[in-house]
């Protein structure tokens, strides 16, 4: 099996003194993340110290397959993609929890994918309470920090759950959608973020009830654990399933079935106005069928509204 490398230094936002306290934490953690083994958890090796102590080296499992960072900057993944995502992960986090270790840092960039497609939670153990705060936003993970961690009140088996769910989100939306709204960071202290979600039409109503409870404000409200993650999941429906692809100005799904291919493309046409149309074609003889669309260009909540209700239809 290949080796990965990580390489771990102190942050622009620690003391000396805090990077010899983490440094120390993190060749002790070092022994627990070798025993941490599970089909859906990147694999760790070693933690080894430089020879001047500056560095912490991180040896672990290669992952052939790119980073779900990659995939999340490339577009919205489909329901049933981010179904099969949610549950390996959750199975690495149950694994992890099991353990009593926390992984504090769930992002699409700390989920990897081996060269045989499958899901594995990486990166975990790495980053404690003490600067989580502090560096969070250098580390480009601080949309991820849930409300009870800015209050103050440390990370925990839930916050896990919460920093699942916004990269459920993330994933179901893609980066072109997620960068038009305002940063969670800039919302999710002061409460309510989880009512803030803009949502693409087809997502499911199912859906967005899965993941606006797993980002409750109250973590007594949120899925406990990944086992009741796995629960939810297995209740929610992978078909029909839409392939998405947002631009600045289109966003456009398909979806093939049998002998056709249901298209639908919405256009923005100026800052509050939109239209949208929706045809099924023939993969190969055939006539074109349309399937709707709107008579005149309207609003955002309009066409919104208007779209939901074409991909709530049986396809």
């Amino acid at each position: 099996m290949t080796d990965r490398v990580k390489m771990l230094r102190q942050s622009p936002m620690e003391t000396v003194a805090d990077w010899q306290l983490r440094r120390t934490g993190l060749l002790r953690e070092g022994q627990r993340l070798k025993q941490a083994t599970h089909r859906n958890v990147v694999q760790v090796f070693n933690l080894l110290e430089s020879e001047n102590s500056d560095a912490v080296h991180l040896v672990m499992e290669y992952c052939s397959g790119a980073s779900l960072q990659e995939v999340f900057e490339k577009g919205p993944m489909s329901v049933a993609a981010v179904r099969k995502v949610a549950a390996e992960v959750a199975f690495g986090l149950q694994a992890l929890h099991a353990r009593g270790m926390l992984h504090r840092d769930i992002k699409p960039g700390n989920i990897l994918v081996d060269g045989g497609g499958v899901v594995k939670l990486g990166d975990f153990g790495l980053v404690t309470d003490n600067i989580i705060l502090g560096y969070g936003s250098q580390a480009g993970y601080s949309d991820h920090i849930a409300p009870e961690v800015w209050t103050g009140l440390g990370t925990s088996f839930r916050s896990d759950i919460w920093a699942l769910g916004m990269t459920l989100y993330r994933l179901l939306h893609g980066a072109e959608w997620y960068s038009r709204s305002p940063a969670p960071r800039a919302i999710v202290p002061n409460g309510g973020f989880a009512d803030t979600l803009r949502w693409l039409p087809h997502i499911p109503p199912r859906w967005r009830r899965f993941v606006r409870k797993m980002l409750n404000d109250d973590p007594d409200s949120r899925h406990q654990n990944a086992s009741q993650v796995l629960s939810a999941l297995a209740t929610l429906e992978a078909e029909p399933d839409w392939r998405c692809s947002i631009t600045a100005l289109v966003t456009r799904w398909e979806l093939q079935k049998q002998k056709r291919r249901a298209i639908a493309v919405w256009e923005k046409h100026g800052p509050h106005t939109f239209t949208w149309s929706a045809w099924s074609e023939p993969l190969g003889r055939g006539n074109r069928r349309a399937l709707g669309g709107s008579t005149k260009r309207s609003g955002r909540g309009d066409s919104e509204r208007q779209l939901r209700s074409f991909f709530a239809r049986k396809f």
